[in-house]
């Protein structure tokens, strides 16, 4: 009768909604489900009969001294139980492979539909409490469907199976049992519902003392920089202490359980033997009856404990349940868009078709009215027209934005912290829905563009690297999976990484794991610009790029960049300012607008905000 392990349980707010969404996945499996549930009616009938058949094997067999009839019986019974055992074995195996099954679509519907949501849902939660559906959530209600799914309607067969053979065998004295029965489950109601407090308390507490080591951990270089280890180690006896004393309320009533019932199912036993005893001896009731009560008797507390516990840890498992259907429920990105991007092959007269190798020519389809498509060459012309914007209501990031980037240009950001020149770059990928005006895209309007097609025209190198687990190579090819090794090679040379990767011990081969923490920041970065440079991309988008190489590898990127990016247009955001001086235009923004804009020598010939950060006038926050 051991507890189940407590995941800090919690009602689900909508039970009937949960409840259907979850038998919806079950349902794909409803013959196994009702296979199931006959093999654990077969095992539940089989130890209530089974005990019953007690009463005549003792009153015909072994008063009278029949031996032979008896070895009859006894075979007859081990048949039985035999049989109640094959279908446990059979509903135990049914039952993993069914679950599993379920929370297998369960976990690839949830991925599936994560991977749809927009950054702005990202941006609304944190990482942690994403992940915890995949794991808390998704680990309950595994464990709820492997065990409490079977052990629930096992325990209300045997309760009432139980029940209704004490009845058959003595009404008066199940009386005595009854009252038992409901003073244990009057017991079980009130200790379950003050160890859930207690519980609930405890994984908060838990979770606080994770969140704060995680930090400690991750933040060891700071901690030992300013000698904050006494104080922090302070900290964690205050947090560890709050989690002892939750921890202590929580185990103190759940250890209570087991005792008091087991002690309860004991003297109930004996007051059940004594009575019935009495019974025996006044002619009331025979032997066989009461040892067959007996055993009853014994075997009646564990499915009442059982089923009450399966029912909250059901409900807990619910409540994991209902976390998950609503991650599900989030609205999906918008993407009514219709324009597709192709590889075109151009002919001696100019015209183009679509063609499904890679020719380095690339168009948009675009279906017209009439039924027909148009082939519209991906030139990279980019153009916003009085585009407002912001991340929350309110308040705006972009305030009537008019800019233009055409074919081949480099165009560069420039600019104060918060400014908006990422959030540019973040609406041309449509990460984000603009609140007005209109973003075109070679004379199409982006919200037309399909937004796979629109993103794969786009390659993005950003500050903040995430490098996959895998090898160099792989992570370089993740840019184009079908590239080969002599790909792989040619774009690290591009980027200026082949060197560094060569004096690896194992070169390409060489393992990266946390997200690249075996590899400098700088070495992170140059990995980076080559996944870019191998996806051969038509439009190249560079945050903060160079941010973390040195003056002289930058100055080797960006001339393997002017090569790769040759007739593409380029978006460059940088903080040194000595990057961009090539730029045919560069936009200096400010609070949301387009300030200034032109070539270097034209903007410093103005003696603007421009002129004054070159100068060092005026600092970039």
């Amino acid at each position: 009768m051991a507890t189940p392990k407590s995941h800090g349980y919690k009602r689900p707010k909508d039970t009937k909604k949960t409840l259907a969404q979850l038998f919806h996945y079950l349902g794909v499996h409803k013959l196994a489900l009702a296979g199931i549930a006959v093999l654990v009616f077969i095992s539940s009938a089989a130890n209530i009969l089974g005990t019953y058949f007690l009463k005549p094997v003792i009153n015909d067999y072994i008063l009278p001294g029949n031996i032979s009839g008896l070895v009859v019986a006894l075979l007859l019974m081990g048949a039985m139980y035999g049989v109640g055992v094959l279908a446990t074995w059979g509903y135990n195996q049914l039952m993993v492979h069914t679950s599993q099954q379920v929370v297998s679509e369960i976990r690839g519907d949830l991925f599936r539909h994560v991977q749809t949501l927009p950054l702005s849902y990202y941006d609304a939660h944190t990482h942690g409490e994403l992940m915890s559906r995949f794991t808390n959530d998704v680990d309950t209600l595994t464990e709820a469907l492997n065990n409490s799914f079977a052990l629930l309607i096992q325990s209300a067969i045997m309760i009432t199976g139980t029940i209704a053979m004490l009845l058959v065998l003595n009404i008066p004295l199940s009386l005595i049992v009854v009252a038992f029965l409901a003073a244990m489950f009057l017991f079980i109601q009130y200790n379950s519902k003050r160890s859930k407090k207690h519980f609930t308390e405890q994984q908060n507490r838990l979770g606080d003392i994770n969140g704060f080591i995680e930090e400690m951990v991750s933040g060891q270089k700071v901690e030992k920089v300013f000698n904050h280890e006494e104080q922090d180690f302070a900290e964690f006896c205050r947090r560890n202490e709050a989690l002892r004393k939750a921890s202590t309320r929580a185990l103190s009533y759940s250890g209570l359980m087991i005792p008091t019932i087991v002690s309860l199912s004991y003297f109930n036993y004996a007051v059940s033997a004594c009575v019935g005893g009495l019974f025996v001896l006044g002619g009331m009731m025979d032997l066989g009856g009461l040892a067959s009560y007996l055993v009853y008797v014994r075997q009646s507390a564990m499915p009442l404990n059982q089923f009450t516990q399966q029912i909250n840890f059901l409900l807990s498992a619910l409540s994991g349940a209902e976390r998950i259907f609503e991650m599900m429920a989030e609205k999906p990105e918008i993407d009514e868009g219709v324009a597709t991007l192709c590889n075109v092959v151009i002919h001696e007269d100019g015209s183009r078709s679509e063609c499904t190798e890679h020719t380095g020519q690339f168009a948009w389809k675009y279906p017209l009215p009439n039924g027909m498509t148009e082939l519209i060459p991906l030139r990279g012309d980019v153009r916003f027209f009085g585009v407002t914007f912001g991340y929350k209501p309110g308040k705006t990031i972009l305030d009537n934005i008019s800019l233009f980037a055409k074919p081949g240009q480099k165009i560069a950001f420039v600019g104060s912290t918060g400014a908006g020149k990422t959030t540019i770059i973040n609406l041309i990928n449509r990460f984000y829905e603009i609140n007005g005006g209109t973003i075109t895209y070679d004379g199409i309007d982006v919200r037309d563009i399909k937004k796979d097609d629109l993103r794969r025209s786009l390659s993005m190198v950003i500050q903040d690297t995430h490098l996959f687990t895998g090898t160099i190579a792989d992570n370089i090819r993740y840019g184009r999976l079908k590239a080969t090794d002599e790909d792989v090679v040619k774009a690290a040379k591009l980027a200026n990484a082949d060197s560094f990767i060569r004096r690896l011990p194992d070169g390409y081969d060489t393992l990266l794991h946390s997200d690249g923490a075996n590899l400098s920041q700088g070495q992170r970065q140059l990995l980076a610009i080559a996944r870019a440079a191998i996806s051969r991309p038509p439009v190249l988008i560079l945050d903060e790029a160079t941010s973390s190489v040195d003056t002289r590898t930058e100055r080797l990127i960006e001339k393997g960049m002017d090569a790769l990016m040759h007739g593409r247009t380029v978006f460059v955001i940088a903080h040194r300012l000595s990057t961009v001086r090539n730029a045919e235009a560069i936009l200096v923004l400010e609070k949301g607008r387009v300030i200034e804009r032109g070539s270097h020598d034209e903007l410093l010939q103005k003696q603007g905000r421009y002129y004054q950060l070159y100068t060092g006038q005026f600092e970039l926050e």
